[in-house]
């Protein structure tokens, strides 16, 4: 065991330090009980979902497992103070902020309740201002990950980073999907990794059967970044299998662009509305199997997901 294995694993209270990615609508209470209970840190992904129901969703991942997990929390939530209150209130032992740079005050509120808070470091400069502002620890996510992303790619952040945050442990995230990657990037500084995208597949996982079959078909240049039509709507780019819905979202920007000229919109309505068409989008792929209009958002590490299989397999397969 390295020194970076072991302060990634004594942060997160687990065997291995590996971290599941808060994906919405597949991070649910059976994968991420499956991840805990296999050595590695599952993550509840929040997404769009009420204080309500985030709360029901935590007492029923507590009841499948008894290790330790987190629960990611998209910052432009309208009910995001309620749902931090939520995270507190249950006792979760870990916060991921997702979505945007989480304030002080934030922090400030978990670290009340005694959980760990984690954020999203774009740059070093923002992950010297979290480190400051009290952040636990830090994630870096490449441009090659599924979903929402930034623009620069996994390996450059590592070593823009790495050498200039050492006061917290740094999480990997970005196109990893096998051993020789985690190690590679532990031998570099991190305290363990974040994946998503290998962990779709996982039979644990309940993700459409339709889903994971165009996961396992697909081959890393088939993820592509979504078009910007108009520096106007500045929507943060997504990746995702190229399908029918992928063009059908750029048809989508016209029309919403066409409705803000003609001042059907305001243009602050038409920017919401743009970011508001993926939920949807991604609910029909994962849950009802709509692979042709639906959003399949994945990393460029899916030409490494080839079949279904545990969780257990795959960390075998990752950490050994």
């Amino acid at each position: 065991m390295t020194v970076n294995h072991q302060r990634g694993t004594d942060f997160l209270g687990c065997h291995y330090p590996i971290l599941g990615g808060g994906m919405t609508w597949v991070s649910e209470r059976s994968l991420v009980s499956a991840l805990s209970n296999a050595g590695a840190f599952g993550v509840l992904a929040c997404g769009a979902m009420s204080p309500e129901r985030l709360r029901e969703e935590i007492q029923a991942t507590r009841a499948l497992t008894h290790k330790p997990f987190g629960v990611n929390l998209i910052l432009m939530h309208p009910e995001l103070d309620t749902l931090i209150d939520v995270v507190c209130e249950e006792k979760v032992s870990h916060l991921v902020f997702a979505g945007g740079i989480p304030g002080k005050t934030h922090i400030d509120r978990a670290h009340r309740d005694h959980v760990k808070v984690m954020g999203f470091a774009p740059n070093a400069g923002i992950a010297k201002k979290l480190v400051k502002s009290g952040i636990d620890a830090l994630i870096i996510e490449g441009h090659e990950a599924g979903g929402h992303i930034g623009p620069v790619s996994t390996t450059v952040l590592v070593q823009e980073i790495l050498g200039a945050i050492t006061e917290v442990p740094v999480f990997v995230a970005g196109g990893i999907g096998n051993r020789k990657a985690v190690e590679a990037y532990m031998a570099m500084g991190a305290a363990g990794c974040q994946l998503g995208t290998r962990f779709v597949c996982a039979t644990e996982s309940r993700a459409h059967p339709k889903f994971k079959a165009a996961f396992i078909h697909a081959s890393a240049r088939d993820a592509v970044v979504s078009t910007q039509l108009d520096k106007r709507f500045p929507v943060i780019p997504v990746r995702a299998l190229k399908n029918q819905g992928m063009d059908d979202f750029v048809e989508f920007q016209r029309h919403v662009i066409d409705d803000v000229d003609r001042g059907v919109l305001t243009l602050k309505e038409g920017q919401l509305k743009i970011e508001h068409y993926w939920a949807g989008a991604l609910r029909r792929a994962v849950m009802d199997g709509d692979v042709e209009t639906g959003s399949l958002m994945c990393g460029q590490s899916v030409g490494m997901v080839t079949r279904e299989e545990s969780v257990a397999d795959i960390l075998a397969d990752l950490v050994g």
